[in-house]
């Protein structure tokens, strides 16, 4: 067994929980596209969470590849950024999945855009239904919408599956009142509510996104995605990390 295999995670707080993943976290040192030596060590934590008993759903971003602000920016029209930013999700989430079934778990990946040739169309009972089977859903595509981020679409689909919280994976180990590799001087939060986050404009996550999250009471736990058992030891209530609710 590995070390980010671990059982106690079956002891954890958490029944069924939506990881997100931002895609700049699959770049490794590499500035761009997939380092698949980090994309196979998510998924082998990914994997095992869900061995240890936990229902698994994701939702990666897409920035390692295209990221639709930035292209609006430099003068493309917004709505056709953000399809091509969704796209990119939409590659991410095949390579992970793929990552993730070679460490022996089974998964499906869900389009909100339709692409039946490459993966299956989003719809919500079906996605359930994949989850109660043990398998590990990966939603891609964001909403299907332009002018929503996948933060946003990681919130809509934690409600929409009715997860116990939603994980957001990040570059470091919680929520700091500013960049703590830009500034020292930084100060890092166990526990915050959501209306702190939104009132001392955190960045965390979008405010549409926080402000769902407390609408339906969902628990938001950041963490740092970089952590060897990382994931494990947060689903297990041990892991250092900061949650965010009332």
């Amino acid at each position: 067994m590995s070390q980010a295999d671990p059982s106690p995670a079956q002891a954890g707080p958490y029944r069924r929980v939506l990881l997100k993943i931002s895609g700049e976290a699959l770049m490794g040192e590499t500035g761009y596209g997939i380092d698949m030596n980090v994309c196979g060590r998510i998924a082998e934590e990914v994997a095992a969470a869900a061995r240890a008993g936990t229902e698994m759903c994701l939702v990666i971003g897409g920035g390692n590849i295209f990221r639709g602000l930035q292209g609006a920016a430099s003068g493309m029209e917004r709505a056709s950024a953000d399809y091509m930013g969704m796209l990119a999700t939409v590659m991410n989430a095949l390579a992970m999945s793929s990552a993730i079934e070679a460490h022996g778990a089974e998964t499906r990946v869900l389009s909100a855009i339709p692409m039946v040739t490459v993966c299956e169309p989003y719809i919500r009972r079906r996605a359930m239904r994949h989850m109660e089977k043990g398998r590990i859903v990966l939603f891609a595509a964001g909403t299907g919408n332009p002018f929503f981020t996948t933060d946003t679409a990681a919130a809509l689909r934690a409600a929409e599956m009715g997860c116990d919280a939603l994980f957001k994976g990040t570059q470091v180990d919680g929520v700091y009142s500013a960049d703590p590799k830009k500034d020292p001087s930084a100060q890092r939060y166990d526990r915050l509510t959501y209306h702190e986050v939104l009132a001392r404009d955190l960045a965390v996550m979008d405010a549409s996104a926080v402000s769902l999250m407390r609408e339906n009471a969902i628990p938001i736990v950041v963490f740092s995605i970089h952590k060897k058992g990382g994931l494990a030891d947060v689903l297990a209530g041990r892991g250092v990390c900061t949650l965010i609710q009332d």
